[in-house]
């Protein structure tokens, strides 16, 4: 236990800035606070830097052996409804504001590139990517706002949300409570946290690097098209091409 308590507030300096490490968060703000971070990273666009697979796995871990957050039952129950509403409100963020949302110019929260990489993300895997996203950070802030300013159809999205919501914040935070009683976690539990986020983050770094070396081929991004339609299905290029063709030769005619 002493380990425990002793390694985590040294933990900012490999994860990143202190004022956004998970344990120094759930100290601070304690249960109101975990979730309201759950609530924004899950859904809001301007919540993307926030920690969201580190956070839940040490408040998992602190509720295991600490009195700082409730009983783990009461973490796999609050933590995927603030998850799944903060998914709602980007829903309908992007569903009444639309495209101009994501045509914004680059600022020091705000790149393009996250645009296209859940662009990306929506058409290889289609409503999937409702549940896929929850893993991949970044890319789950976006995701929401993207499935709404597609108009996908509500009754999809809300219930590969739910189930979205449930795998990833249950089982995330049930991940850190049993691995948090095992001696072992407790010893090295600076590597393991910095495991959970590296599996992250490497994919979106990945991303990241095929979306700048695109952007040198391009001047300017082109305005936001919608990944998907209204069922959340990629809406591919080469379709778009055979509709216009045929939209064409009717109007020739």
């Amino acid at each position: 236990m002493d380990s425990l308590l002793n390694l985590l507030p040294h933990l900012p300096i490999a994860l990143g800035p202190s004022w956004l490490d998970p344990e120094s968060l759930i100290k601070k703000f304690s249960m109101i606070g975990l979730l309201v971070i759950v609530f924004v990273e899950s859904g809001l666009m301007v919540g993307f830097f926030l920690p969201g697979d580190s956070l839940l796995f040490t408040a998992g871990l602190l509720s295991a052996t600490t009195d700082l957050l409730p009983s783990i039952w009461v973490l796999v129950i609050l933590i995927p409804i603030a998850a799944i509403a903060g998914d709602q409100c980007g829903y309908w963020i992007g569903r009444k504001f639309g495209p101009p949302l994501f045509n914004r110019p680059d600022s020091r929260f705000f790149k393009r590139e996250f645009v296209d990489q859940t662009a990306a993300f929506f058409e290889k895997h289609g409503p999937r990517a409702i549940i896929l996203a929850r893993f991949v950070p970044i890319v789950r802030a976006f995701v929401p706002v993207m499935a709404g300013t597609s108009h996908m159809n509500y009754r999809t999205f809300l219930t590969f949300d739910i189930i979205g919501g449930i795998l990833w914040g249950a089982g995330v935070t049930t991940l850190g409570y049993f691995l948090g009683q095992i001696q072992f976690v407790q010893d090295y539990i600076e590597f393991i946290l910095l495991g959970v986020v590296a599996v992250s983050v490497i994919p979106v770094v990945l991303e990241l690097n095929k979306a700048r070396k695109s952007a040198k081929n391009h001047q300017k991004p082109e305005p936001f098209e919608n990944p998907i339609d209204e069922e959340g299905e990629p809406v591919h290029p080469e379709v778009k091409e055979t509709i216009k063709a045929v939209k064409a030769d009717r109007d020739a005619d």
